[in-house]
């Protein structure tokens, strides 16, 4: 039984970890700390594989990461100073102009009004659903997510 468990779980994480990672740093704004959440999700989400129904681990799983990401009061980005910049590029296409601003507009927000917006827009979510995830009303969830949205328009027309 355990052999079994440990590959449909291997077959999750295979399938899914690109996309969590995608939302882990949509909600972070920073890879580093991206990678941290989605482990860290994962290993709970292991713990508790036995007891998860498989029509809804996704959710399960989103929920863990929304909680963990949440947790976090502020995630310090450290930066070094060295004699020469490192010698790898970036990925293609991770820091083109408009990918940057749209990551620092949305480091603009607050914790809760990023995730509403990402849950909503990235992860395709309806209102219903993030009002659940984050136990708020769903009005809360219209009325953030429209500030939000705001927010970036204003900041990504440059005006300040």
């Amino acid at each position: 039984m355990g052999a079994s468990r440990d590959l449909d779980f291997s077959e999750y994480f295979a399938a899914r970890v690109q996309r969590f990672r995608r939302v882990a740093f949509a909600f972070s704004g920073d890879w580093h700390a991206a990678e941290d959440l989605v482990q860290a999700m994962f290993v709970q989400l292991y713990r508790r594989w036995r007891r998860v129904r498989p029509d809804t681990v996704d959710a399960y799983a989103r929920r863990i990461l929304l909680n963990l990401f949440l947790a976090r009061r502020r995630v310090s980005v450290r930066e070094y100073v060295t004699a020469s910049p490192p010698d790898q590029e970036s990925p293609p296409g991770r820091d083109t102009p408009a990918r940057l601003d749209v990551e620092r507009a949305l480091a603009g927000l607050t914790p809760r009004q990023r995730a509403m917006v990402v849950l909503r827009f990235l992860e395709d979510l309806p209102v219903a659903e993030v009002a659940s995830l984050l136990g708020v009303a769903e009005g809360t969830v219209k009325s953030q997510t429209a500030r939000g949205v705001e927010a970036l328009r204003f900041s990504m027309s440059g005006e300040r």
